[in-house]
Formats: structure tokens, C-alpha cells, sequence
């Protein structure tokens, strides 16, 4: 996403790296569901230890919310950062989604066993898409799945009016509905997880993960044909589309790193993986600050991110090259600082 959210100009970006407009969905539109997968994931490992020690379960759901809140804080941060407007900050967003979802599925796995994990994740699929195919929108009428009419965005603009996504005003990618599909997408990767931590041969583990990898496509392209994948109305289809690729995707990073050893290349990955918040919300707040920034040109006072770019890149390659050559700089920079940090062992937790 640092690839994605730093182009050297927006109306110049290859369409691999752009979401898909409405329904759909591009390479781009993986990235988050992958993560919030991932995040179950690790769920699985990281307390699988106090879910079996019921007098812990306080004290652990204490910290489970202190981080997620604290992952919503720095979303809110980013969205207030530098005017600090309150009246219009937009509320939602990726950082409070992953801390909402973090709290839900960690909360959900240490209280519950599989079968009931499981029978949340159709609920919650299932439910949502009675909901959004079926109910009636209030003031609209008949249910829909049109970008600023249904029943999603209805409900954020109840809710949150002025404090949306400024390209749309009117609903929120990662509004307040579509955040329990979300919960179903880390729920997967909980049991996905749970699957890997069994004490069994490691060649069952990936055959059955890249099994359920391809049976979950494979129902979120059929369901695709009723309820259309779509990224910012996080679909029950998009759930179990993503999840399948992702299941297929980590059961082949399982085969190649744990059981063929081949792990020279995941050096840079893991450079990055165990910083990534801190570098998702650094590169967020720096463009900011160079937009702070003024440097006077002979063509008039310019930020200081448009000086470099216009300086150094523009004149050097064409408009859609020179906007994926400026963010596959912000990449290197931050792989740079990263590699310091990961040699010197700071690793910033939330």
C-alpha cells in the first residue's frame, strides 16, 4: 500500500495499482483483506497460550482493546494531521478498521471454539448479504448496490454526516457495515491458523489449506454472480474470494519457506512485516509534512513533494513511469530506514 498510496501523481497510475472503481477487483483491492487475513492469523498464534487459561482471559481482553484503540488513535491521528479539524475529520478509515477488527476477532477466538468461529463467519456473510440485497434503504426504497444509495452508505451518512471519506462525502469505504465482513475476513485467517498450529504433517497442512484456498474462490466467484465482489462495500463475496487467495497464497509461502527452506529472499519482507504499522502510518504522516513544506520556483511558490518530483522525475521519464518511479523511491527510502531498524533490533509495537 506505501506503492500504491504514493504515486508521483494520481491521474498517472498504472491500473494494477488502482482500486477497482465500483465492483471488481484488482490487484490493489487484495492488499487489505491479505492483511486483515494475516492479522488472524497471528491472532491464532499470539493467544492461543491464554485461551486456555480461562482466569487470564480479563486481563489478555484488557490488552486486546488497548491495542486496538490504540491503532484507531493513530488512524485518527493521521486523518487530523496538520489542521486538526474536527468538525469534518473523517472518522472512519484503514487504521480504525484493522483496530475494530483486531478487538472483534481476538475477542471472538478466545472465547470461542472453531465450530462456533465458524458458524460467526456465515452469519456474518450471510447476514450482511440478506441485508444489503434485501432491505429496503430508508428514504430510498428498494435495496441496491449503488455507490451513494444503499444500504451501507445510508447508514454511514446517518451516522457520521461530514465525517467520511472526502472523495465521496456521502459514504465511506471503510464505513460502519461493512466493517462485520471485515471481522469474517480476519476470521478466517484465525482458523486458518488454528489449522497450521495442529500438531500434524506439514504436507496435510498445506494440501488442506490450498484445498479450502480454492473452495473459497472458487464460492466467492459463484456468489459474485448475485452479490458482485466489490472492495469498498466489502462484499460476503469479496470475503470469501480474498480469504481463498489468501489461504492459497500463505500455503504456498509455507511450502517454500518452512518445508523446502528456501528464505534468503524473505529477508526484505521481513524487514518490512515486523514494522509495519510504524511504517504505514510514518508514510502517511511524511507526505503531509512535505506538503507543509514551500519551495519558491521561478513558476511560484510549490510544496516541496511537487519540487522533487517535477525536479527529478518528470523530465527524466514518461507521466505514468515517473509516477511509479516516485513511489518505488518512498519504497527503497523506507526499506532503507527499515533495514537499520531490523539490524539494530527496534521493533515499535503497538
Amino acid at each position: 500500500m506505501i506503492l500504491v498510496n504514493n504515486p508521483g501523481s494520481w491521474g498517472k497510475i498504472y491500473a494494477p495499482l488502482r482500486h477497482a472503481a465500483w465492483h471488481g477487483c484488482t490487484p490493489t483491492d487484495l492488499v487489505f483483506p491479505f492483511f486483515l487475513f494475516i492479522v488472524g492469523v497471528s491472532i491464532a498464534y499470539a493467544f492461543s497460550g491464554a485461551k486456555q487459561i480461562p482466569e487470564s482471559h480479563t486481563k489478555t481482553i484488557g490488552r486486546i482493546i488497548r491495542r486496538g484503540l490504540t491503532l484507531f488513535a493513530l488512524g485518527m491521528f493521521l486523518a487530523l494531521f496538520p489542521k486538526f479539524d474536527f468538525e469534518t475529520v473523517r472518522i472512519p478509515g484503514v487504521l480504525q478498521r484493522i483496530g475494530v477488527v483486531f478487538i472483534l476477532a481476538a475477542i471472538i477466538f478466545l472465547k470461542t471454539e472453531k465450530r462456533t468461529q465458524i458458524m460467526i463467519i456465515a452469519f456474518l456473510l450471510i447476514g450482511y448479504w440478506v441485508v444489503m440485497m434485501f432491505v429496503p434503504v430508508p428514504g430510498i426504497g428498494v435495496s441496491n448496490l449503488l455507490p451513494t444509495t444503499n444500504l451501507a452508505a445510508w447508514l454511514d451518512n446517518t451516522l457520521l454526516p461530514g465525517h467520511l471519506w472526502k472523495s465521496t462525502k456521502v459514504w465511506d469505504p471503510e464505513g460502519i457495515l461493512s466493517t462485520l465482513p471485515a471481522v469474517a475476513t480476519a476470521l478466517t485467517g484465525v482458523l486458518a491458523g488454528q489449522w497450521l498450529k495442529k500438531k500434524d504433517d506439514m504436507g496435510n497442512k498445506i494440501a488442506w489449506l490450498m484445498v479450502w484456498g480454492v473452495i473459497c474462490t472458487c464460492l466467492g466467484l459463484v456468489w459474485d454472480l448475485h452479490f458482485p465482489i466489490n472492495k469498498s462495500l466489502w462484499t460476503s463475496s469479496y470475503v470469501l474470494y480474498t480469504s481463498g487467495l489468501a489461504m492459497l497464497g500463505l500455503g504456498l509461502c509455507y511450502w517454500v519457506i518452512d518445508v523446502k527452506g528456501y528464505q534468503r529472499f524473505t529477508t526484505p519482507f521481513l524487514v518490512y512485516g515486523v514494522n509495519a504499522i510504524t511504517v504505514f502510518f510514518l508514510s502517511g504522516l511524511i507526505p503531509r509534512i512535505m506538503g507543509m513544506i514551500k519551495v519558491d520556483t521561478p513558476a511560484g511558490e510549490v510544496d516541496s513533494k511537487t519540487y522533487l518530483y517535477e525536479t527529478f522525475y518528470t523530465s527524466s521519464f514518461s507521466p505514468y513511469n515517473a509516477s511509479l518511479a516516485w513511489a518505488l523511491t518512498w519504497i527503497f527510502f523506507w526499506m532503507v530506514i527499515l533495514w537499520i531498524m531490523y539490524k539494530k533490533n527496534i521493533i515499535i509495537k503497538v
